[in-house]
């Protein structure tokens, strides 16, 4: 009785601390965009000052339209960060379902193993994922790219998702088999809808760091057609002088995919991240 009476409290302090480091998290967003919008006398004058009359001026918006194709740029970040995330969430899901469902020799290895991943950043292995691009020829190709981050992604999906399927009802999924589904169409149609908390706390982690990169679009697809943009936006960074309004603006465009699908996991990613909170 008495953790019953804590869990709305637990509930609420979990909601004000996701609610507090969200207000700290968007800061530099809100900075960022507010200078998007004045002059670059006016950016260095007084940061953080909203965009008065005096000071507001486009003219980084329209120097980022007007050079380079930030469009394709976009369109390339669109691509590589929706199909890498579709990857991350399909494997990642799969292999953590087979890993808490099934028992048999080397379960425990192959999570530890898959666990690793978490602990050795993948940029170690930088000079060998060039090699086998070049042999592949993929070098400047968004495949490059979803099959890198795929790869990066998968160690923490499949961490976090194995901890969740463990929690889905063993009398569900046998009942599910007594009726004569294949473990396909449980895993599917019963199993997935029950983690999708857990699904979109892994699609926010897994995918702002995708669309943020700057390494391996440098390193693997550097060439016009295929920057993201991340890459993109360092064309008005020079060695002696930066085009600060463009940048800016670059930044702010870029910001709001990341922001919407923020928004549409948003509900989601709360209830994965307090679910083991309030039990």
């Amino acid at each position: 009785m008495a953790s019953a009476r804590l869990s709305p409290t637990r509930t609420l302090a979990a909601h004000a601390v996701l609610i507090l480091y969200t207000v700290i998290a968007l800061f530099p967003v809100f900075v960022i965009v507010v200078n998007s919008f004045k002059s670059r006398r006016a950016i260095f004058a007084d940061p953080l000052a909203l965009p008065w009359p005096e000071h507001f001026d486009l003219i980084g918006y329209t120097t980022v339209l007007n050079q380079g194709d930030f469009f394709a740029y976009f369109q390339n970040s669109l691509i590589v960060t929706t199909a890498s995330l579709f990857f991350v969430l399909l494997f990642g899901a799969m292999a953590a379902f087979a890993l808490s469902e099934y028992r048999f020799r080397g379960n425990t290895l192959m999570g530890l193993y898959l666990a690793l991943g978490i602990m050795i950043p993948i940029r170690l292995g930088t000079v060998a994922i060039l090699q086998m691009m070049v042999a592949g020829g993929l070098v400047n190709t968004l495949t490059a790219l979803i099959l890198v981050y795929t790869a990066q992604g998968l160690p923490l999906a499949v961490f976090i998702l194995s901890e969740f399927m463990r929690t889905v009802s063993d009398d569900l999924k046998n009942a599910g088999r007594i009726d004569g589904l294949s473990e396909y169409a449980i895993f599917f149609t019963l199993v997935l809808p029950l983690v999708r908390p857990a699904m979109a706390t892994v699609a926010v982690f897994t995918m702002i760091p995708i669309w943020n990169d700057l390494w391996f679009p440098l390193i693997l697809a550097p060439s016009e057609a295929t920057k993201t943009i991340t890459l993109g936006s360092q064309v008005f960074i020079g060695q002696f002088v930066t085009n600060w309004n463009a940048v800016l603006a670059a930044l702010s465009l870029a910001i709001v995919p990341v922001l919407i699908l923020y928004l549409i996991f948003s509900r989601q990613l709360i209830r994965g991240i307090t679910a083991g909170a309030v039990k």
